[in-house]
């Protein structure tokens, strides 16, 4: 299964997602990240916080969703609201379209410690989620079934 994680700017969330779905999924999942409006950078707080959870960060960068056009994804996963709103472009016409929204921990205001608290539960949730991500993924469904389970999923 291939699935795209999009976040307005791509430079943490959807980052995040990328990174611990590979890293977790094991070649069951293949993702990537992307924005709509990238910031062109990954927020250094994600990167830390993704290393202390022993992610690899190799690779990790904020594009535009316009570098994934060949990439034809079985799955998209909007993880803002922002983006959840935005009209994906017409080459992900044919993928399975899921709304996953998550709190932005880079915007924590406040101390370095209530910063480490956000980072860490995000990826804890981030975790949970592409762990049952991966139980889907695995029993190489059909496009309908594969529609049929997420929906499930998204109504826990």
């Amino acid at each position: 299964m291939k699935v795209l994680y999009i976040c307005t700017h791509n430079r943490c969330r959807s980052i995040m997602f990328e990174a611990i779905t590979n890293q977790l999924a094991k070649g069951h999942i293949i993702a990537q990240s992307a924005g709509s409006h990238p910031a062109g950078i990954v927020h250094p707080l994600a990167l830390r916080y993704l290393q202390e959870s022993n992610i690899s960060v190799e690779g990790l960068q904020s594009q535009s969703w316009e570098a994934f056009e060949n990439f034809k994804p079985d799955l998209v996963i909007t993880v803002c609201d922002a983006a959840a709103g935005e009209t994906c472009p017409v080459w992900f016409g044919n993928s399975i379209k899921i709304h996953w929204g998550l709190s932005d921990p880079s915007q924590i205001e406040g101390s370095d410690e209530a910063k480490a608290l956000g980072f860490r539960a995000c990826i804890a949730e981030i975790k949970k989620r592409v762990a049952k991500l991966l139980v889907i993924a695995e029993k190489e469904l059909s496009p309908a079934e594969l529609k049929d389970e997420l929906a499930k999923l998204t109504a826990q």
